[in-house]
């Protein structure tokens, strides 16, 4: 496909004898952001860091905007940009000597470098903060300065690992939105292993566990991984509970407040349109009727085959 940035086949790797990932394929598309999730142990890293070059693979093939990552390392680096969960950043350099010196080493021309630095500052909101020590920098603008790494050779594919780890609320709000706004022009894959994270940055998802690829598909699929099963309904004059729970096709109740319940059903189409039509002919006073969606905690536990129900 002429739109795909990263191909992986067949990829496998074994540590002595156990293996940590077997037989993994999944592509991923010229931009926008992919989430990878997996629990601690499931692979995750080991893909990960297979895909940027730091791990040579026991088996199978990755390419990078069609170059062979293990044939031609070098070419195929040069369309990877990778800020890992640890920052390597060198904290006595200001800002500026940090970039161009990430510049130097992803062999951008020399001719080029101050404009790479410049433009990968302004992107990333920390020309400001040029001349700046690195140590001096809150953990927002030392993450904003991590991304800024990755991208100032401007590949066409970045990784990127947990970047909102150990953040407040509104400095991961501001990395998020500079995720999302780096993603217009190039693939993101943002590794991670908290959902809220998947809900607010990314299209796609591809979830490894115990090795394998267990779910790749867009974020609507994964949020209807499983079924709904409850309905939440507002009435401004409802029954009592035991004439909403002998409705057919309800299995339960839940109050949520005087006017507000939650309906625990078989999970057919017509029990929600019967449910409507009954609050309509009681004169119940339907104010609202959702169904509810699993929650991602739902669907990652189902995929992790930790719900053992």
């Amino acid at each position: 496909m002429e739109n795909t940035i990263v191909k992986v086949e067949n990829l496998s790797h074994r540590y002595a004898s156990q293996w940590a990932v077997r037989d993994i394929n999944f592509e991923i598309d010229s931009q926008g952001v992919v989430g990878l999730l997996g629990s601690n142990g499931a692979g995750k890293s080991t893909t990960m860091n297979i895909i940027c070059g730091v791990l040579k693979q026991t088996k199978g093939e990755v390419f990078i905007n069609g170059v062979n990552l293990k044939e031609n390392p070098v070419e195929a680096k040069r369309n990877i940009g990778f800020m890992p969960q640890k920052l390597p950043l060198y904290l006595d350099f200001t800002v500026e000597e940090y970039l161009t010196y990430c510049a130097d080493l992803r062999m951008v021309e020399k001719t080029q470098v101050k404009k790479a630095v410049n433009e990968a500052l302004e992107r990333c909101g920390v020309a400001h903060f040029r001349e700046r020590l690195l140590r001096n920098l809150s953990g927002g603008y030392q993450q904003r300065v991590g991304i800024a790494q990755a991208i100032v050779h401007n590949p066409k594919f970045v990784v990127l690992d947990e970047p909102t780890n150990g953040l407040d609320p509104n400095q991961i709000l501001e990395v998020r939105n500079l995720i999302k706004q780096i993603a217009t022009d190039r693939a993101v894959l943002l590794s991670t292993h908290i959902l809220t994270e998947v809900q607010a940055t990314c299209r796609e998802i591809k979830m490894i566990e115990e090795g394998q690829m267990v779910f790749s598909g867009t974020l609507e699929m994964f949020n209807n991984y499983i079924e709904p099963n409850t309905l939440v309904v507002t009435l401004d004059s409802p029954p009592l509970n035991e004439v909403l729970v002998n409705l057919e096709g309800i299995k339960s109740i839940e109050q949520l407040t005087p006017y507000r319940f939650r309906l625990g059903y078989d999970g057919e189409k017509k029990t929600a349109q019967k449910l409507a039509a009954a609050a309509v002919t009681n004169d119940w006073g339907l104010m609202e009727l959702v169904v509810e969606k699993s929650s991602l905690d739902a669907v990652f536990a189902r995929l992790s085959k930790k719900n053992n129900k």
